[in-house]
Parts: structure tokens; sequence; C-alpha cells
């Protein structure tokens, strides 16, 4: 299955999660003890101290059948319910459960946001026929959080805002293209989400509805309560149009495998991730480009969800080779794949592409340079990409300076980039480099001139033939540093060698250095 990512239509499905603190409660104290928390079926209540005293700060559903109400003191809501089970309110928890629950909802479409403090966002423009149409698509979200643990109420409407906002009164409906403003017409207005005293400020003018603002004169309401509650109902009504802000980007290239039995070896996710990649080939030759960046993502039954993110050095768009980087990362890891209950979708993903020509093939029938991409790609994945280096051409003054350790996978570093990057430099340089110019005793028949005879680690070389001076300033941005002059001599016994005088006679030192930086053979 192929995922389109840039839908035709906006339409957002908005799930808000009520009870979202104490079910995430629930279901830690019954993963410890194996029953349900403090009696069964006594409500449970989250708490937290406010100005020094124990106040409720969320519900479950038994809880808020029986009227009690967040901010409500303990005491006062034991007082109507002595047997009130009660946990300490965690809203860091909270929150990073919501994000996991938002990262979950990425089998459904990729663009999901977290919209804090009890509720998700989806962007289904394009992806809800793959579900069975909106209705079917709504249904399998709420069931799913049901199996999970969780009461979800999810709406569908042209906006994020309008979908949160009926979500939290009418859930379940699915507003029509276009008809977000009468739907929202009864929606009480503490429904949108507004700044923190706003809701309150316009029910005490006797305003508790949308309807009840946008058939008045919108400056009154702009100069009182500020911008952002005309900004609010613009966005809901659909008059400007705002981004949900997803947590990831949608990848320009997905496939993915949904599974009615989940999947529960390693061979299966093998045998998985080796026919998406096929596919996921067969997709970039359409579009003539190559990855650059892979995401394996396996969703597991149980709302886990496994993120495998893979680098390639080069493009690629062979189903072989992307199979095996993804091999190669696992290989690499004590615990490849915490299968648990099973995966039933795994999706594979080119977060990254760029245009890929054909290569010519050699005579073997490989691409030039492909056995190296393939150890590079190789290492990357076995030990991080972060930790593989291949040197890259700089534009430098000094010769130490020419090249740097960069990521394979920055730009190419074949001969011609080299070639590109120092179009000027001269072609007689040395094989070896040293990292650090090596200092040498010298004796020179004139301050300026070429050593007569050298000593380098204790051993004296007689010069017989040179070449130079190449004379090498040093940038001026870098501070005050010291001008070079370059020989190449060569010793009675046919070694050469790569020396340099440091500093100008009489104009910038009075004794010049010597120093050996590089050997030819």
């Amino acid at each position: 299955m192929s995922i389109a990512s840039s839908p035709s239509s906006k339409r957002y499905l908005a799930i808000v999660l009520p009870h979202l603190a104490t079910e995430r409660a629930a279901r830690r104290l019954r993963s410890r003890s194996g029953a349900a928390p403090e009696g069964g079926r006594a409500p449970l209540v989250a708490v937290a101290k406010v100005r020094g005293a124990l106040r409720l700060h969320a519900l479950d559903a038994q809880a808020a059948r029986l009227g009690l109400h967040v901010g409500q003191s303990l005491a006062d809501a034991r007082a109507l319910r002595p047997d009130l089970a009660t946990v300490e309110a965690d809203p860091p928890g909270d929150a990073a459960a919501l994000e996991r629950l938002a990262d979950w909802g990425r089998r459904w479409t990729p663009l999901v946001a977290a919209l804090p403090p009890d509720g998700f966002v989806l962007d289904i423009g394009g992806s809800a026929h793959l579900f069975g149409g909106e209705a079917g698509l709504l249904a399998d979200v709420v069931s799913r959080l049901a199996a999970l643990g969780f009461t979800g109420r999810g709406a569908i409407a042209g906006t994020p805002e309008a979908a949160q906002a009926i979500a939290r009164v009418a859930p379940g409906r699915i507003v029509p293209e276009g008809e977000e403003e009468r739907a929202l017409r009864p929606v009480p207005l503490a429904a949108l989400s507004l700044e923190p005293g706003v809701a309150e400020g316009l029910a005490r003018l006797g305003l508790s509805r949308v309807e009840d603002v946008i058939l008045r004169p919108r400056a009154p309401f702009a100069a009182r309560f500020g911008e952002g509650l005309i900004e609010r109902l613009d966005a809901a009504l659909g008059r400007v149009r705002s981004a949900i802000g997803a947590r990831l980007e949608a990848p320009p290239y997905v496939v993915e495998r949904r599974f009615f039995e989940p999947i529960l070896t390693q061979e299966d996710v093998a045998r998985t991730l080796a026919r998406l990649a096929d596919e996921l080939g067969a997709m970039l030759v359409r579009h003539g480009e190559g990855a650059l960046s892979l995401e394996l993502s396996l969703f597991r039954v149980d709302g886990a969800v496994r993120r495998i993110r893979v680098g390639a050095s080069r493009p690629t768009r062979e189903p072989g080779r992307m199979s095996l980087l993804f091999r190669e990362r696992l290989a690499a890891e004590n615990d490849p794949l915490d299968i648990g209950y099973g995966f039933d979708v795994v999706r594979l993903a080119a977060l990254a592409a760029r245009p890929l020509a054909e290569a010519a093939p050699r005579l073997d029938g490989e691409s030039a340079g492909e056995d190296l991409g393939r150890l590079v790609d190789t290492l990357g994945a076995r030990l991080g990409t972060q930790r593989v280096r291949r040197l890259a051409p700089c534009d430098a003054h000094l010769p130490e300076a020419a090249c740097a350790a960069r990521p394979p996978g920055e730009r190419d570093l074949d001969a011609a980039a080299w070639l590109a990057a120092l179009p000027d430099a001269p072609a007689d340089r040395p094989i070896r480099l040293f990292a650090r110019p090596e200092p040498i005793e010298a004796l020179a028949s004139v301050p300026d001139g070429p050593p007569l005879r050298f000593r380098w680690r204790r051993v004296l070389h007689e010069t017989a033939a040179y070449e130079g001076p190449e004379r090498i300033a040093p940038p001026w941005w870098e501070g005050p540093a010291l001008t070079r002059d370059y020989f190449r001599a060569e010793d009675r016994e046919g070694r050469r060698f790569w020396l340099f005088r440091e500093g100008l006679y009489a104009r910038e030192v009075s004794e010049a250095r010597w120093f050996v930086h590089g050997l030819f053979g």
C-alpha cells in the first residue's frame, strides 16, 4: 500500500481523551498488581497540592458521573464518596503519554500533532478511503484506543480547531465539508480551548455559545479579550488556514503493509521489509530519485511504536541495499526487535531523497564506486553514521587544513570533487602529509635558500636535488602567522621530502625554522 503525501482536500480527525490522566494511572496500577486499583469499582481521581490543599486534578468516568469536578478539594470529594481511590497527579507523564499516542496515530496518516493537554489531531485528507471512509476511520481509531484502555472522543471537520471543539461536545460527528460554521454555532465557547479566563469572562456577559460571538461585531471582543479570541474563531470557521504543527514531517515516499493478524517473528519482519523495499525502490525509479535517509516504523498492537533509521552515503533505490542497511543496524543491537504481541503495521519511508541519474555500469555489471558505497553504508548502519567519516576537500591556504573529516552523505567525495574544490592546487603534492609538521635541523647556503643537508628523526640527509620555493602565505583573518616557503627535496638515496622554511628572513624572523611536512614515496 502506498500513501499519498499531499492530500487533495483538508480534513481533520480530532481525538479528545477526557480521562487520560486517570486511565493512564489505572493502566499502571493494573500492570503492577494484576487487578483494578483499590477494590476494582471505586472511582479514581488524580490529586495535586494547590495552595497547601489537595484538590482534584483529573477524574475517571465514574467519578465524573458522581458530580465531582476538577479543582474540588479532596476532603469535599471524600465526603461524597468515602471509598474514592486516589493517585498523585503526573502532568509530565501525561504529556509524554499524549506524545506517544500521537506517534501511535501515525499508523493512519503521517501528519499527526498532539493537542495538549488531552488530545491529538490527524490530517486525514486523501487517506480516509484507505480505511473504509471517514466513518470507518473514526470508528477504527476510537475502538483501538478502547483496546488500549483509553476513552477517545472523536470528530471530523475541515479545520483542526472545529474538529477538536465538536469532539468535546458531540463525539462521533462528521461535519460535511464547508459546514463548519453551522456545526459550531451551538457549541460552547469553552470547547474551543480559549486562553485562560476568556470563556469565563464571556459567560459573565451571558455569552456561552459560539453563535453568541460570531453574530456580533468583532471589534469590542478584540478590544476586551484580545486578538486570540478572534483568531481562534476564524481558524475554527475556516476563514484562515492554520497548520496542525505535525510532530514529524510527512516523508516524500512511503510504503506500508497492514496485517489482519499481527506478525510475530523476526523472519516475518524481514520478509515484509524486503517486499516494501521493492515497492519503495520502484517508486523512486519512477521519480528519478534515490533515498539518502530511510526509516522503518513497526506499529505494535499494544500501541508501542518502534522506529529504526538508517542513512546512505549516496542516493540509493536498490531494494537489496536498503534491506541490508536495516539488517546491519539490527545486527548491531543487543535486542533488535521487541515484538511483544506482534506488529500489525509495518511502514518504510524515504525521509530524504535527491535526484539520481542512471550510472553507467562497469563490465561486471556494478556501478562505479558501488563497492566503496556499500562499505560506507554498512559501517554507518553498524556503528552509526556520525561515527563514519571520509575526507572532504576544503578551500584553505595551509596544506594541513585543506581537508576535513565529514559524514559520507554530506557531499560526493570522489576525485572530481577534489579537483573541483582545488582547481588551482599544484599537482605535485606528497603522497603522505603529516597531520603536524615535524621540526628538522637544516643547513642552507644562504638564509633564503634551500637546505644543503638536514637532520630528521636523528638521521642526516644530504640534499641531491630540489625544486622551489613555493610560497604559501597564511590567511590574514586568522591572526598573525608566518609565511612558509616549501621545497621538494631529494636526498642522495633517492628519498623525496616536502620541506618548508617558516618565516621570511629579516622581515618576519631573524632565524628561520625548518620543518618536514610530507613524503613523496
